[in-house]
């Protein structure tokens, strides 16, 4: 099944993501097939996407999520900061700002522990944030750039991080299914 580890975002942060999206979208004059807004409830920071694991390795999957949260403490994540990813822009994110050093040690020991666990190693450095957008039609990165400048510094709020959580995703033609296997908290 295909498998990833992530913290959830506060509610509240994810329906403001929401307006955000919808003021980019506006400004941008966007719609239509050549751009996918992620779903709100869908909202999440990826600590480590696994792929395809086999079912007789999501229990040791879920293991090393448990004691990896329980050697972490629990902190307060600021969300905010627009960017993107690709040239020309095919995703668009919001990123982290203070609690970003905490959400990096944790990813780094969870990404350690599971290397040691026989998962490959991500080739990538660990950049924080949650995917707001996709964009299919290259033609429009460059509109959608102008269009979020105005929000590239902006602070939407603060999510307390206090468990990882195993998801199972499963992709579908009206967009993925992330299904919780296991939620492990944070130490107090």
């Amino acid at each position: 099944m295909r498998c990833f580890i992530a913290i959830d975002i506060d509610p509240q942060i994810r329906q403001e993501i929401e307006g955000l999206q919808r003021r980019i979208a506006t400004r941008a004059g966007l719609g239509g097939p050549d751009v996918k807004w992620v779903d709100k409830d869908a909202m999440h920071i990826t600590l480590k996407f696994l792929g395809e694991v086999p079912d007789s390795e999501v229990m040791d999957l879920c293991r090393v999520a448990q004691e990896v949260a329980s050697r972490h403490q629990r902190f307060d994540l600021v969300i905010g900061s627009v960017g993107h990813f690709g040239r020309p822009a095919t995703v668009l994110w919001v990123g982290t700002g203070r609690g970003t050093e905490q959400l990096s040690a944790l990813q780094e020991d969870l990404e350690d522990q599971l290397e040691k666990a026989g998962w490959p190693r991500e080739g990538r450095r660990f950049t924080a944030h949650m995917t707001i957008c996709r964009i299919k039609n290259p033609r429009l990165g460059r509109q959608l750039l102008e269009a979020y400048k105005p929000f590239m510094e902006m602070e939407i709020g603060t999510t307390s991080v206090d468990q990882l959580v195993v998801y199972h995703s499963q992709l579908r033609p009206e967009g993925p299914l992330y299904t919780p296997m296991g939620r492990y908290d944070l130490g107090l």
